[in-house]
């Protein structure tokens, strides 16, 4: 502070700089990371077992996420505001962003060949209630729901409309993929569901 108001920053000195280029290394960070994530899941694909999609329950889910987009774009949803979120919060964006792409691979890994795109119906399923299983039913779905909120922290808040729209998908394939799993294991099933939650531990 000077004698008469706040003190001039020194010519040549751009205030702020270090925190944003934080901000913008964590961002190619989390850009590196999710297309690592996503290399991965498309190689571990050709491993699993054989399965089908009710393409027609896909399709419905799909084209609502669809409109709803074009919805929220025709209102002016995605302009005038800023894209980034607070330097300060570069920090705990990482470290969600790590932790559930962390608990989805351990997921993935650990239910092997069983696993499949939403909605998938396996032609020889086998119920796995272990690992990350024991936690919630559908620890894929929620790790990645949890990078999403990381990278929106890092990023900008866009991106949380996009983790909401996920979050509806991912809700929507699990309550199929549930209904056809009680019809599949109806001894074993039900028992697991209703000890354990959906998505988020002890909560949902």
């Amino acid at each position: 502070m000077g004698a008469f108001g706040p003190a001039e920053p020194t010519p040549g000195v751009q205030v702020g700089v270090p925190a944003f280029g934080l901000v913008h290394a964590v961002a190619l960070v989390l850009a590196i990371g999710w297309a690592a994530f996503w290399t991965y899941w498309l190689v571990a694909a050709f491993s699993m077992k054989r399965g089908r999609v009710p393409w027609g329950t896909e399709l419905r889910i799909r084209v609502l996420l669809v409109v709803v987009v074009i919805l929220l774009s025709r209102l002016g949803v995605f302009r005038g505001h800023p894209l980034r979120m607070g330097p300060w919060l570069a920090a705990p964006g990482l470290v969600l962003f790590v932790a559930g792409l962390g608990f989805a691979i351990w997921a993935r890994v650990h239910i092997g060949r069983n696993w499949g795109s939403p909605m998938t119906r396996k032609d020889d399923p086998e119920l796995v209630t272990s690992g990350p299983y024991r936690l919630v039913r559908h620890p894929i779905y929620s790790g990645i729901l949890v990078a999403g909120v990381g990278t929106a922290l890092v990023v900008g808040w866009v991106w949380l409309v996009a983790v909401a729209l996920a979050g509806v998908y991912f809700g929507y394939s699990a309550t199929v993929e549930e209904r056809w799993l009680n019809e599949r294991f109806p001894d074993d099933y039900p028992p697991y569901r209703r000890s354990t939650k959906m998505l988020i531990p002890f909560v949902l």
